[in-house]
């Protein structure tokens, strides 16, 4: 396997790097024209992995190459190479990495004493799938693996901070929910998008079978020779134990690829539910916090009618007082000091009667607690 050579002055823009089966990479620094000369592609098709406009998620066949724009990864499959864009970026490495361990093939007549590259090759010679699903599937399997790893990040970040509300309301730990409800959001329309992408391709065999480059590539839409087929096999990169009869099937014949896309659907999908969880989770502890808060603005309210009640005694007993301190004169007040006292005992007594009257009559009409 060659080693990855990197050219002066590559625009993350325009930089793709170039992987076939053989384990040839370069890093290829073209602009969109020549992209399409090399891969046959379409204008239009192309514009769906511009980094700078907004398309939604796609993964789609043309007569000669698949194009595949999920997330952070935007590529062109073709029946023997793999184009991937800016593959200097922060999540696109692992990936380049990722294809370079185990989409190459192992040329079985060379010696044991050999050198082989430096890095690690691990390739199943039990796998008899064409080079485009293998490089398809290592492309969803990293999108589906890098998903749900930041759902897993966001899970330990959410539940001890739910826990950490539940225990104290601040409006420190309301802020922080907010954020990370809302990378929930985020995260969720991502793993949504996906979802639906595979999904779509699931229900759609006429879809599924534009994919088969390697099928189309050989010829099964014409007629072709036995013989020629075999030729093809023979030389092919991509097929080692594969035999001419398998690929020589029904050309709507799909289920190789749409088992291939169920079980990476089920793995997305599963993210999708804990995420669903999560926001589950989240949704109930916003319900028992607002009961809570309700709560505290249920006892506050008991204690306004409280503090309102004890404001009325004390007004009429404020009324008596004033009306006796008024510079007035009384007649009874001669020779009937004794008066005084019983005053102020009676109008305590009935100041005390009027509080213990509204408490009494605001709960049996159920506005305060027991």
């Amino acid at each position: 396997m060659n080693s990855i050579v990197r050219k002066t002055s590559l625009s993350p823009r325009n930089t793709w790097i170039k992987l076939d089966a053989n384990g040839h990479s370069s890093f290829l620094d073209i602009d969109k024209y020549e992209l399409m000369r090399q891969v046959r592609i379409d204008a239009r098709d192309l514009r769906i992995l511009d980094p700078l406009l907004s398309y939604p998620s796609a993964i789609f066949g043309r007569e000669d190459v698949i194009v595949l724009n999920l997330e952070h990864i935007k590529a062109i499959i073709t029946a023997k190479e793999v184009f991937l864009q800016d593959p200097t970026g922060e999540d696109v490495v692992p990936v380049v990495r990722e294809l370079q361990r185990r989409l190459f093939t192992i040329d079985t007549n060379q010696g044991d004493d050999q050198d082989h590259s430096p890095l690690d090759v691990e390739v199943d010679e039990d796998d008899e799938s064409p080079f485009e699903f293998r490089a398809l599937e290592i492309l969803l399997e990293s999108i589906c693996s890098f998903l749900d790893a930041r759902a897993s990040d966001l899970e330990m970040d959410t539940y001890p901070t739910l826990d950490e509300l539940t225990n104290k309301i601040s409006s420190r730990n309301l802020e922080k929910i907010r954020k990370l409800k809302s990378a929930m959001t985020r995260l969720t329309a991502r793993v949504q998008k996906v979802r639906e992408e595979i999904e779509h391709l699931m229900d759609d065999d006429e879809d599924m079978a534009d994919l088969y480059l390697t099928r189309k590539l050989i010829g099964l839409s014409s007629p072709i020779s036995k013989s020629g087929a075999e030729n093809w096999f023979a030389s092919s990169p991509t097929t080692k134990s594969k035999s001419v009869a398998t690929f020589l099937s029904d050309e709507n014949d799909v289920d190789e690829l749409e088992m291939l896309l169920e079980a990476y659907y089920m793995q997305i999908d599963g993210t999708f539910n804990r995420l669903s969880t999560l926001r589950g989770y989240i949704d109930d502890t916003e319900d028992y916090i607002n009961i809570q808060i309700d709560n505290h603005r249920n006892q506050l309210i008991q204690l306004e009618i409280f503090l309102n009640s004890a404001e009325l005694s004390l007004a009429f007993y404020s009324v008596v007082t004033g009306i006796l301190g008024m510079n007035i004169p009384y007649g009874w007040e001669n020779n009937h000091g004794y008066m005084f006292k019983w005053v102020v005992i009676f109008t305590g007594i009935f100041s005390i009667s009027i509080f213990l009257t509204i408490v009494a009559s605001a709960r049996k009409k159920g506005l305060v607690g027991s």
